[in-house]
């Protein structure tokens, strides 16, 4: 349920308004290709190995549901991302320890595959000076994280390994519980009321390593304990606010609070599940798991995934449900800044891994966020901050605090 007012938005566009009148010099469009744009969670490397698919070639959303490639970068005034190395959350032991941590190896092989053959634009960095000299060079950026810490859980040694192989952010936890930490949308409820002891383990190599810390999925226990674990600031890379929202994956105030306290940031997500009700429609959950059963096995060409997303728009069509919108973002925006500051909140579409709304399909629609932001106040020098100077940041800040 929606708790959060829209006087605060109010307030803010109608002074904008105001003052934008009577300086006409405020052109959004130029203020967002100012400001440095790092979206901090791009499921984009799910499709690295699709056959035929390739991060140069421009896409369609509406034809093969992607969100995220060169072309479109390029429009949206991106600068960067933080390309993920995602690992469904299964069974747990040691044949799924070793499962986890091949599937995690080949995502990060097939990243650094592209960045290899695309070398003329794009970059892999791991310090925000890397990305700073990437940027310069008119190179997009690719920092690498790990969302669910699976992969690592059965040798905790294995986080040292794919630090040398990129990785710079890791979330302990993603849909269920693991060895780590509790999540915070298992249906079974907690198992660690947070963090396991091979959990703090966890939290405590990584800041020797000065690997951000990511809490997004985690439980709100976790998130505390992390705070007060970590000797550096943590992210959550693609989250929400509790306030606008009430979802298990949304952070409630004092969390909120705490974590621009300890000098952390939120990166809001753009994903209409955790914005808005989604009601249970059999009919439309029987049409859609028929519709993945007709799919399952058949190779994901182009023409494969524009018939199947043809197919999906069809049943979205006949059992429409309600879809967020950029005054549903907004709303969790606003919210954040006024609770923790503009220092500490930051901005991440959670495409190609699920998020989008209206509006915002993918990254061709962010100059259209940085043009209502304007309307509602924001500066250059907060735009600055929002779209990438806070998230870079605080990997700077976990860098140098590192022990290595």
């Amino acid at each position: 349920m929606k708790i959060h007012s829209l006087l605060l938005a109010g307030l803010l566009a109608t002074a904008a308004t105001a003052a934008l009148a009577q300086t006409p010099a405020a052109d959004p469009k130029a203020m967002h290709e100012k400001a440095v744009v790092l979206d901090t969670h791009f499921d984009t490397p799910a499709n690295f190995a699709l056959p035929g698919w390739s991060i140069m070639d421009r896409h369609e959303h509406e034809a093969d549901g992607t969100q995220v490639d060169y072309p479109r970068m390029v429009e949206g005034g991106v600068d960067g991302g933080v390309f993920v190395v995602f690992t469904p959350q299964r069974a747990r032991g040691p044949e799924a320890d070793v499962a986890a941590r091949d599937h995690a190896l080949v995502r990060l092989t097939e990243i650094h595959e592209m960045v290899a053959r695309e070398h003329e634009h794009f970059a892999l960095v791991t310090t925000p000076q890397e990305a700073a000299a990437a940027n310069a060079a008119g190179k997009k950026f690719v920092f690498i994280s790990m969302e669910n810490g699976a992969p690592v859980a059965g040798d905790l040694t294995l986080m040292d390994a794919f630090y040398k192989l990129g990785v710079r952010m890791m979330g302990p936890v993603h849909f269920a519980n693991n060895d780590l930490a509790d999540s915070a949308t298992d249906p079974k409820g907690p198992e660690f009321n947070g963090l396991s002891a091979k959990g703090k383990q966890f939290v405590a190599r990584a800041n020797a390593l000065g690997v951000l810390l990511d809490a997004s999925h985690a439980s709100d226990a976790v998130l505390d304990q992390m705070l007060d674990l970590s000797t550096a600031p943590i992210i959550l890379s693609h989250s929400g606010v509790k306030a606008v929202y009430d979802h298990p994956r949304n952070i409630p105030d004092d969390l909120l609070r705490k974590l621009a306290a300890k000098g952390g940031v939120i990166q809001i997500n753009a994903f209409s599940g955790y914005m808005t009700d989604q009601p249970d429609i059999p009919e439309r959950r029987a049409a859609l798991a028929a519709l993945s059963q007709k799919y399952a096995g058949q190779p994901q060409t182009q023409a494969v995934r524009e018939a199947y997303m043809a197919e999906r728009r069809a049943i979205d069509a006949r059992y429409p449900v309600p879809r967020a919108d950029l005054d549903d973002l907004m709303q969790h925006i606003l919210h954040a800044v006024e609770v923790a500051g503009i220092d500490h909140v930051g901005l991440s579409g959670d495409f190609d891994g699920g998020g989008g709304i209206a509006g915002l399909d993918d990254v061709t629609d962010y100059p259209a966020l940085t043009a209502r932001l304007v309307a509602a106040g924001f500066t250059q020098e907060d735009l600055n901050k929002f779209w990438g100077g806070n998230a870079l940041r605080v990997f700077g800040e976990a860098q140098a605090k590192s022990t290595r």
